[in-house]
């Protein structure tokens, strides 16, 4: 059983400027908001870049909620990312086919803490104990932990990778 939660679905007022989190892209920045006319009808749309992936996203203001886009993570949440990353992690005997289809799940979902636990299985101190496929998926999210964790801290993805491996190492 795992220990992440979905995260509460919430009404957020976004706005320029603002970082946020699209759960199958990562961390963007929402660089406008506009309006946009189809068929006589004006819709507003929430501009994101995600600088990472290279992508501008138009995005129907009344989609931001289905698709899971949400603020950055608060300080409660680092916290218990931070704890996930300290505890040891339990054996499971799972096909690797099985445990890659839950990690990318969990990868996709946009929860930080799931992301977290993803990291915390798949870290190995030594690469070479990992095949190519657990280094795509470990690197995958730890790149995607890091952005996040990045950008409410003010560190670049490399800090923000060095500080994970900190916590991880530590543990």
């Amino acid at each position: 059983m795992t220990q992440a939660a979905a995260l509460p679905q919430e009404k957020h007022e976004f706005q320029p400027n603002q970082h946020v989190v699209y759960p199958v892209h990562g961390v963007g920045k929402i660089v406008a908001i506009e309006d946009q006319t189809f068929e006589g009808q004006t819709i507003k749309f929430v501009v994101i870049e995600i600088r990472e992936e290279k992508l501008i996203l138009r995005v129907p203001i009344n989609n931001l909620e289905k698709l899971g886009i949400r603020p950055l993570f608060s300080e409660k949440t680092m916290n218990s990312i931070e704890d996930i990353l300290r505890q040891r992690i339990r054996v499971r005997r799972m096909m690797w086919s099985r445990r890659a289809q839950e990690y990318e799940a969990k990868i996709n979902s946009g929860d930080p803490i799931a992301v977290a636990e993803v990291v915390r299985e798949l870290y190995k101190r030594n690469d070479i104990d990992q095949s190519y496929s657990e280094r795509q998926i470990y690197q995958q999210a730890l790149s995607r932990l890091a952005r996040e964790v990045g950008a409410i801290k003010g560190f670049n993805e490399d800090d923000a990778v060095q500080y994970l491996r900190g916590i991880l190492d530590a543990a």
